[in-house]
């Protein structure tokens, strides 16, 4: 995830020829440290919603979700231009080679930490993974016209809606993300369509990158305390990220210690769940509707609420079903409101 060496001759360079990469440009750095920003604000909204600190969890909404491939797609751009950046006549095999590793490394550490966490969702092919697998399979696009590049990640971004087939929703297959099934894991990056964002990372870093590094933008050197700060960020980004999120989720954990969960965590989504349960066993959907807010409001009122996460024992699932019963009684207008 960082980007080594930038444009050294950048003013004898065409936008389609390789050039060699002496220095870095800072202004990468710093684009870098903002999807690194817009990452760590997004994993704080995830982790303040899974531990329950707020009524739902925004990460997971539509425009969550939005959000995450909106990064997502930010950093696997600056990885396609960071492989220019660091092989400019040619590829730098050790380099390359060292950077495979630490990827590949941290992929590894991502996916045993998260099957200790998450057995039921933990990471088996996330950003990193597809980031080390992108950075070998676009080397071949360096030597080639920027068009043919781009070109070729509009391809592998159209082709899991053109080619999508049950045939290959083998566990095995997932990371290729072309079944038709959504594996359940915390984090899915498959390669397509995402190697085609790094592809046009790449295409882009051909075209850009020589103008760019002779550009006032390009030219700009981290002057004060902060700009600094997201210079450094940027170079070690693969070590923040690394760290970032247990350390977000420890002090979360330690918090939600203290105060508890937020007290209307999850309503929404019960009162959702309880609306599909309700019509699918037959229930008129506006009653089910008032049946669902009376029973959330009524297991609150009668301290089943904080038993969620656990499950109910038999006499406490016993008592909920009596309030859903009469809740929807009451919405029939048979029976009083619990």
């Amino acid at each position: 995830m960082r980007s080594d060496p930038p444009l050294a001759s950048a003013s004898a360079a065409s936008p389609e020829a390789p050039t060699s990469a002496p220095g870095r440009i800072p202004a990468i750095d710093a684009a870098r440290a903002t999807a690194l920003a817009a990452m760590a604000a997004y994993h704080l909204t995830w982790d303040l919603g899974y531990l329950r600190l707020t009524p739902e969890n925004a990460a997971l909404s539509p425009a969550g979700r939005i959000a995450a491939h909106v990064i997502a797609g930010s950093f696997l751009v600056l990885v396609g231009a960071g492989l220019v950046l660091m092989n400019g006549r040619g590829v730098r095999l050790r380099p390359t080679l060292l950077r495979l590793l630490r990827v590949g490394g941290a992929a590894i550490l991502i996916t045993f930490a998260t099957y200790v966490a998450f057995p039921d969702s933990f990471i088996f092919f996330g950003i990193l993974h597809c980031i080390a697998a992108s950075s070998v399979l676009a080397l071949p696009f360096l030597f080639v016209p920027a068009i043919v590049t781009a070109l070729a990640g509009a391809l592998v971004v159209a082709l899991p809606h053109l080619a999508a087939h049950p045939a290959l929703d083998a566990p095995a297959l997932f990371f290729l993300g072309l079944g038709r099934l959504t594996p359940q894991t915390n984090d899915y990056v498959p390669l397509f369509p995402w190697f085609g964002i790094v592809l046009f990372g790449v295409a882009l870093g051909r075209i850009a990158l020589p103008r760019f590094a002779r550009s006032r933008p390009g030219l700009w050197r981290p002057r004060s305390r902060g700009a600094r700060a997201a210079a450094f960020a940027g170079r070690h980004s693969l070590a923040i990220y690394l760290l970032h999120q247990p350390l977000l989720l420890g002090a979360l954990t330690g918090l939600v210690a203290v105060t508890g969960p937020h007290p209307r965590a999850g309503l929404a989504k019960f009162r959702a769940d309880y609306v599909e349960t309700c019509t699918r066993t037959g229930g008129e959907p506006a009653l089910c509707r008032i049946a669902a807010r009376c029973s959330g409001d009524a297991l609150r009122k009668e301290g089943l609420w904080s038993v969620e996460g656990r499950g109910f024992t038999a006499p406490e699932r016993v008592r909920a079903q009596g309030l859903s019963q009469r809740c929807y009684e009451a919405s029939e207008g048979t029976a009083p409101a619990p």
